[in-house]
């Protein structure tokens, strides 16, 4: 062992990983954020495009290349640790359940899939299984999210009321989420992202979707799928839960929290590539404060590989992927029939701890992880899967 491995400034071993997909979320955040991990490497990519993982193969030094059949091989080659699944929503499972299955480590892109029969198939494998599975959460690791549950724990906010937020992009009608209908549009693509911010924000699991109203706009080309949709969720205590997802609006991604002393706006709230911001208000005082841009995707990979070196349980867990889906499903059932739906209890005692992630961060990281780094060459950009 070096002496700097010793002294703890260089993880003793790396993380070897296989990333499953090529696409926009993949070559544009995750791959050049593993270089600000300093505890993991990208060894092969698995994907339906051999050209395009030469291309790619070259940029980031990775020769090992497989085909989506040639999966089975590949995770009982031995010469990977873990994946990194970006498929299209609906292929996840399709991915997880053999790499846990084989003792491989799962990292895979939110939503967990795209029904909550799919989320209980990955779950009950990595119940049984030696390996780790975690769902791609970044705003989990990212300073203004973590000072958001700081600020509404400490009480300031007073009792919370309601919650809404505004998600819209615009998505162009060659994308491939344009005409692979609803598990390709916002709901899915979108929607876990205000969904998980009220679950964390009041820190319970809603009950009832109250309403969901969609919208098709003929002339943005979309495909069969409401291109807009407003959600009202239920959460216990009298709180509310408002969202408008849209893939045809001018970009914007805010919520807004009120409570009974104080409010809170985080705005912009769910991008990458750009610093968030938070404007709080008690009584009519009123602060703004932006926070430092961070690498999402090399955080949360960091704080992944340093799971599975130090055997440690992540927190963004399968439950926590279960626990959004079910709530999106309930979103899809209440769009068909026009009805309140009520959604299954669910306990989930599991929170995120905003200290122990940032310390997770602060550990041995680089200089670009737990400041700023320039993922999609500096521009903001909207989540996608």
């Amino acid at each position: 062992m070096s002496l700097a491995s010793a002294l703890g400034f260089i993880p003793a071993r790396k993380v070897r990983y296989a990333f499953v997909a090529l696409g926009d979320i993949t070559q544009e955040a995750m791959l050049p954020g593993v270089a600000h991990t300093g505890n993991s490497e990208v060894v092969a990519f698995v994907t339906g495009d051999p050209e395009k993982s030469q291309g790619i193969g070259r940029q980031y030094g990775v020769t090992e290349s497989y085909g989506y059949e040639q999966f089975g091989e590949l995770i009982a080659s031995g010469k990977i640790d873990a994946i990194y699944i970006a498929t299209p929503n609906w292929r996840h499972a399709e991915f997880a359940i053999p790499a846990l299955e084989a003792g491989i480590h799962v990292l895979v892109e939110k939503p967990l899939e795209v029904s909550a029969a799919k989320c209980r198939e990955i779950l009950d494998v990595a119940e049984r299984s030696s390996a780790k599975l975690m769902v791609a959460y970044r705003l989990h690791f990212e300073p203004a999210t973590l000072a958001t549950i700081d600020l509404i724990r400490s009480g300031k906010l007073g009792t919370l009321l309601t919650f809404t937020s505004t998600f819209t992009q615009m998505v162009s009608p060659e994308n491939h989420r344009a005409g692979s209908g609803i598990e390709a549009g916002p709901i899915f693509d979108m929607g876990p992202y205000p969904v998980n911010a009220a679950r964390y924000v009041f820190g319970s699991e809603p009950t009832e979707v109250v309403s969901a109203v969609g919208v098709r706009h003929p002339e943005a080309g979309l495909g069969d799928f409401d291109d807009t949709v407003a959600v009202t969720l239920r959460f216990p205590g009298d709180r509310l839960a408002q969202f408008v997802l849209s893939y045809v609006g001018n970009t914007l991604d805010t919520y807004t929290v009120v409570g009974t002393k104080g409010s809170m706006e985080v705005n912009p709230g769910y991008m990458y590539g750009k610093s968030l911001a938070h404007t709080v208000t008690i009584g009519e005082s009123k602060t703004h404060e932006t926070f430092k841009n961070t690498d999402h995707f090399g955080g949360e990979l960091r704080y992944f590989s340093d799971c599975i070196l130090n055997d440690r349980d992540p927190e963004p867990d399968g439950e926590e992927g279960y626990a959004d889906v079910r709530v999106l499903e309930g979103i899809v059932e209440a769009l068909k029939t026009g009805s309140p739906v009520r959604l299954e209890p669910l306990t989930r005692v599991r929170r995120i701890d905003p200290e122990a992630q940032r310390q997770s961060l602060r550990a041995k990281a680089s200089p670009e992880l737990v400041n700023t780094s320039n993922p999609g060459k500096g521009k903001d950009k909207v989540p996608k899967n």
